[in-house]
């Protein structure tokens, strides 16, 4: 019988007593050393939210035309017309380019709620690094980095209150609740660590009230904000049009 005992999961710093944050994260009071972040940086990539290259809009429109299902109508409206059906043809062609233009605003549509995200995202951050405190790029924040908020801020990484005074912050970013949330550090954190979490904030919401110190838990796409400019940059899934267009190509295809 082996006795020997079940390797555990390390405990999740942004529910760890707040005693262990640090130790968690491999940081400290005076914050990582430069040689630290850079290494970090290095292996955690910058603290951008990439979600893929992004087609203008010639490669969003060749890449809807080049769906195999409207090729495959383009290919019977052509035959269609060739055996002398132009009525045929023509509501083929119809519907394809209502297709195409009803997939290329929902497209375009969700590109921009992405963008608009991503230009709400502050470009500098006041970190403390090898002890001092300083004003670094925010693409630069890696996990460890300790950071300090102030009214008016946009938060620059997901991150852990550890001081706080009066500290307010508004996360329709990610919620859509306009109103703020009162956050503040939590010795002993209960329940998820979601956006209704008082101890936790977000890359990208905004500081309107207080201030604070926090340590960085997670930067880039590793955030819940990377998670949801992912989404909203993902194809729609499709639409009760393009279900029944389906249907009408595999209709013509059997005929």
């Amino acid at each position: 019988m082996n006795d020997a005992p079940h390797p555990t999961a390390a405990p999740d710093p942004a529910r760890a007593p707040q005693a262990r944050v640090f130790e968690l994260l491999g940081s400290g009071p005076g914050g990582l050393s430069e040689a630290e972040a850079a290494r970090r940086l290095a292996a955690h990539g910058p603290n951008e939210t990439q979600t893929g290259l992004r087609a203008g809009p010639l490669g969003t429109l060749l890449e809807l035309f080049g769906n195999p299902l409207v090729l495959m109508l383009l290919a019977a409206a052509t035959l269609s017309g060739i055996l002398g059906d132009r009525a045929g043809a023509g509501i083929i062609v119809a519907m394809v380019l209502l297709s195409v233009m009803l997939n290329y605003v929902l497209s375009y549509r969700s590109k921009r709620a992405a963008e608009r995200l991503r230009e709400g995202i502050a470009p500098a951050a006041s970190v403390c690094r090898d002890g001092a405190w300083r004003d670094v790029p925010r693409r630069t924040l890696v996990p460890g980095d300790l950071i300090r908020l102030a009214a008016g801020d946009r938060v620059p990484a997901d991150a852990r209150v550890l001081e706080a005074r009066e500290l307010h912050v508004q996360q329709s970013a990610l919620t859509g609740e306009s109103a703020p949330e009162e956050k503040d550090a939590c010795g002993q954190p209960q329940g998820p660590a979601g956006a209704e979490a008082r101890h936790l904030v977000f890359l990208g919401t905004s500081v309107i009230a207080g201030t604070a110190t926090a340590v960085v838990l997670a930067t880039g796409n590793d955030t819940a904000f990377g998670d949801v400019a992912a989404r909203l940059s993902e194809r729609p899934p499709p639409t009760e049009f393009e279900r029944g267009l389906a249907g009408f190509a595999r209709l013509i295809t059997v005929r």
